[in-house]
């Protein structure tokens, strides 16, 4: 097979990580005889400081010519810092979201054998826990009406959603828990939010057509709860865009650190796949920064957009051992043993494919 990939490795660490899961990709692809073309292209701080735009017109028409996306990070303490700035990078990821129609991220949480006794959960708590978080990506607060009034004294954010815009995530939400272990538990606030009622409502309404699938309902402050006190209870979550940004990082502390966590985001044109961990600008340039977020990303890469599980399940193989072999950047290094770069990792997995 041969694939068109844009790569946006964005800001901070965003290429170095980059570049270690195009390392793997293109170890796969020699092991299973595909090829890949890559196209580079801007966003973030960078597309801001190249083109005046976080996300340019060039950049999305390569995104819409590609099979998917590879993407790294976006953010700039430049901006950051500046509370009054009218661009900034974040603007990139939330038009990529809504421009390519990526209206469901999907976050798996899962724990590695070896690393079970670096979370700062009680082993007995995380050892085996493996669940999905499904997170609405396109509407919500994030892409409300927005602004300031009374002098800039007061600030409000709206929170819409429409029927159409819950029905499809829980569809795909649904569809998962059934390919999986047939439980989903849909996370809201309802007993405050009229919007959390609209998702309960058709949540409830929808429930019936997938007999199969247990299905329960938890407010987001309990949901909080429950992924530290029993995070083996979940199987498949869904939630609303903010309260799913918020959880997702909680979460990562159960597989002991944000560096192992990878995301893709479908829809409706070409999905994208990203390490959760952000651009993370105080390690940017010194090969510190954990990969394995991104290479696994790579992994979800050729299982959701081109549908090669085995390709994915070599690179999943490849990641746990890197990782049981002590083969880690500084995160994850034990006291007294050495800790490897950013790129003596991503070689290091790469070599162990072919």
């Amino acid at each position: 097979m041969n694939w068109k990939i844009a790569v946006l490795p964005g800001d901070g660490i965003g290429p170095e990580v980059v570049a270690q899961a195009q390392k793997v990709v293109d170890a796969v692809c020699r092991k299973f005889g595909h090829t890949v073309e890559y196209t580079f292209a801007y966003v973030g701080a960078c597309a801001i400081d190249r083109y005046g735009n976080p996300y340019p017109e060039e950049t999305h028409d390569i995104c819409m010519k590609s099979d998917a996306v590879l993407f790294g990070a976006v953010g700039d303490p430049r901006y950051d810092n500046d509370p009054t700035s009218k661009v900034r990078p974040e603007q990139g990821l939330l038009a990529i979201r809504k421009r390519l129609g990526l209206y469901a991220n999907l976050r798996p949480v899962e724990t590695f054998p070896s690393l079970v006794d670096r979370s700062p959960l009680r082993k007995d708590l995380v050892d085996g826990a493996d669940f999905l978080c499904v997170r609405e990506l396109t509407g919500g607060m994030y892409f409300g009406e927005k602004g300031r009034k009374d002098g800039g004294d007061t600030a409000y954010d709206t929170c819409i959603y429409s029927r159409a815009e819950v029905e499809r995530i829980l569809k795909l939400s649904f569809e998962y828990a059934r390919r999986r272990r047939g439980h989903l538990t849909v996370v809201d606030k309802a007993n405050v939010l009229e919007s959390s009622r609209l998702w309960r409502q058709i949540a409830i309404e929808m429930a019936p057509s997938w007999p199969d699938v247990q299905v329960d309902y938890m407010f987001v402050d309990n949901a909080a709860m429950q992924l530290i006190r029993q995070p083996k209870f979940f199987d498949v979550l869904v939630t609303e865009n903010t309260f799913g940004d918020i959880l997702t990082d909680e979460a990562s502390c159960i597989s002991g650190s944000m560096g192992l966590l990878a995301s893709a985001s479908v829809g409706a044109h070409t999905s994208l796949f990203e390490p959760i961990h952000g651009s993370y600008p105080q390690a940017a340039g010194k090969d510190i920064a954990n990969p394995v977020a991104a290479i696994l990303s790579a992994a979800m890469m050729f299982e959701y957009a081109f549908g090669r599980m085995e390709e994915g399940k070599a690179i999943r193989d490849a990641v746990a051992a890197s990782i049981r072999e002590g083969v880690v950047t500084e995160d994850l290094a034990e006291a007294g043993k050495p800790a490897y770069k950013t790129s003596e990792v991503g070689s290091w997995i790469a070599e162990n494919i072919k």
